[in-house]
């Protein structure tokens, strides 16, 4: 929460590390916006919102590496301690997810520039449901970070064993789809791999809850069984 951020920044910089945060938010909307047009380029069959995606990821990969250069600026003048420093440490890493999550957007959205035949539409409906899913994986993940809040964070950390479990069923089906028509596996490869980058969406996503617990807390929960995540909140 909101008073959450303030008890942790000293005063003296609580402005700058205030601008870099809402950069931090402003990139994650962009990628949640690349990610969500992907899908829908896949949805619709539409080929120009696949490559805006395309077109736009040099923006993504632009602001990460801007809001990195602040935080090296922050952390050569102020030279933070403590909390302030976990601070700057969560954000740096929580933007180089959301670069790699850009990435497997525009992967993804390479999808939407093949045809596919009646009987492949339904792998693209259920991939298009597994988007969603992960989408909203995003979507929460940032809120939790806008409002520093562990336990959002924890809840969106657990959501990640569903996402693999929805990667494992659809994997099967895809797999048992190229066995029954070999002819199909040149372009149903690129549906394997959209399945595979929305599954590390959401390792990404997990990942980012971890740096909101880690500046909440101050503890690394990283290769933490879920119980144990839940007793340090």
């Amino acid at each position: 929460m909101e008073n959450n951020l303030n008890k942790h920044i000293s005063g003296r910089f609580n402005e700058e590390l205030e601008n870099v945060r809402n950069h931090v938010l402003s990139m994650g909307g962009l990628v949640e916006e690349q990610l969500n047009l992907a899908l829908d380029a896949i949805n619709d069959n539409d080929a120009d919102k696949a490559r805006k995606v395309s077109e736009n990821d040099y923006k993504v990969n632009a602001m990460e590496v801007n809001i990195d250069e602040e935080c090296t600026r922050i952390i050569a003048k102020r030279q933070p301690a403590a909390s302030d420093l976990r601070l700057v440490v969560a954000i740096a890493k929580t933007i180089a997810d959301l670069e790699r999550i850009g990435d497997e957007a525009e992967r993804i959205a390479r999808v939407a520039l093949d045809s596919f035949t009646k009987d492949q539409q339904d792998l693209l409906v259920n991939l298009e449901n597994m988007g969603r899913q992960v989408s909203k994986m995003l979507h929460d993940v940032l809120d939790a970070f806008a409002r520093m809040d562990a336990q959002s964070a924890f809840e969106v950390h657990k959501e990640d064993a569903k996402v693999d479990r929805e990667y494992e069923a659809l994997t099967r089906q895809i797999m048992t789809y190229m066995m029954e028509d070999p002819r199909s596996i040149p372009k149903i490869m690129d549906l394997i791999w959209s399945v595979r980058s929305l599954e590390r969406i959401g390792d990404r996503c997990q990942n980012i809850a971890e740096y909101v617990i880690y500046f909440v807390n101050g503890k690394d929960i990283r290769h933490t069984s879920q119980e144990d995540i839940a007793k340090t909140l």
